[in-house]
């Protein structure tokens, strides 16, 4: 049995700086993730994508940005409980919770905080006969290891962000890298768009617009795909090594729909006159996987949600103390591995 102060469920960058919070409370954490590395969505999606709303970053890779935060709460020591899905939640006759995944861990603390993002995703997958036969035989739905498409012909189908970025990054990966997307027109960022298009000039990407695969080829991995452009009769075939479809995500909540919480929407309803707390005392939600009035999808609002849950976790832990709150520039920050890291003895000298 794990046991902490605050159990997160969702190791992605609201989950990672509510570590952060937490410990200036001295509040142990412990993280739960589906996923096998932290960062959620940022670390395993989209590494390699510029994000420019981050205060004090005018930009910061997604990849960049996780290993920031991880850096920034080092000091506090948290447990990780990673490759696991969070499945089954019990109360306990002390008012703690014990949280079991989907490989017999438990772990039990006094405070959940769900920060699972979106929730668990599925890939939209492309009505191809025989898709299931290729998967992990040539058809992926994401990237994890760019390497394991070096000196391969590739080909990418979409039209958003992700289909645009890898194409682009593949480039100096793969030995061919085939972009297919079926209008002319793309929703991605325009600066990447103009990317595509100047490689493509160079040679260094075959576009081909407005098309779509129709078919797989091979026996037991997959040798090609079979392309028909919009307004042609004849299909024709492509020769590939790999076909990755980038056509999204569909969020799911999973098993955590399940535990009783008060769902709208795919998103769990949360207080957020008070502290971000659940319809069950003790269970928060915070980050994209909430919802209120006025809610906005976006990292730093995970950052200020986690900081006012914290708040009210400690109260919930520790009844009959008052904290007081300091500010780290005048207190520090005391890690849990015994570093301190001192506020300016002149800053201090001029708030007194």
């Amino acid at each position: 049995m794990i046991k902490t102060d605050i159990l997160i469920i969702g190791a992605g960058p609201t989950g990672l700086f509510t570590v952060f919070e937490a410990g200036l409370l001295q509040l142990k954490c412990h993280l739960i993730d589906a996923l096998p590395q932290p960062g959620g969505q940022c670390a395993e999606i989209y590494p390699k994508k510029p994000i420019y709303d981050i205060p004090a970053f005018p930009e910061v890779l997604a990849g960049d940005l996780v290993d920031n935060l991880m850096e920034q709460i080092k000091a506090f020591q948290p447990g990780f409980t990673l490759g696991e899905r969070a499945d089954t939640i019990e109360k306990q006759d002390d008012g703690s919770f014990i949280v079991t995944t989907n490989k017999g861990t438990q772990h039990q603390a006094p405070v959940v905080a769900i920060a699972g993002g979106l929730g668990s995703f599925e890939p939209r997958k492309p009505a191809l006969e025989n898709l299931a036969h290729f998967e992990d035989n040539g058809i992926a739905y994401m990237i994890k290891d760019p390497e394991v498409y070096r000196d391969k012909r590739v080909v990418i189908a979409g039209g958003g962000d992700s289909a645009l970025d890898w194409s682009i990054f593949l480039t100096d990966v793969a030995a061919e890298v085939t972009l297919i997307h079926r209008r002319n027109e793309f929703r991605g960022a325009l600066d990447s768009v103009e990317k595509v298009q100047h490689l493509k000039d160079l040679g260094k990407i075959n576009l081909i617009t407005p098309a779509e695969v129709t078919g797989l080829l091979g026996d037991d991995s997959l040798s090609g795909v079979r392309v028909k452009k919009t307004g042609e009769d004849e299909a024709f075939d492509l020769e590939c090594d790999s076909f990755i479809p980038l056509f999204g995500l569909s969020p799911k909540l999973g098993p955590i729909a399940d535990w009783g919480l008060e769902i709208e929407k795919n998103a769990i309803k949360v207080n957020n006159a008070l502290d971000y707390q659940t319809n069950i005392p003790g269970i928060y939600a915070i980050g994209d996987v909430n919802t209120y009035p006025g809610k906005l999808k976006l990292i730093l609002c995970g950052f200020h949600e986690a900081t006012l849950m914290c708040q009210s976790a400690y109260q919930r832990i520790h009844p009959d103390k008052r904290y007081v709150m300091k500010y780290t520039t005048v207190g520090g920050v005391t890690g849990f591995d015994g570093s301190k890291k001192e506020a300016p003895k002149a800053v201090v000298k001029a708030i007194d």
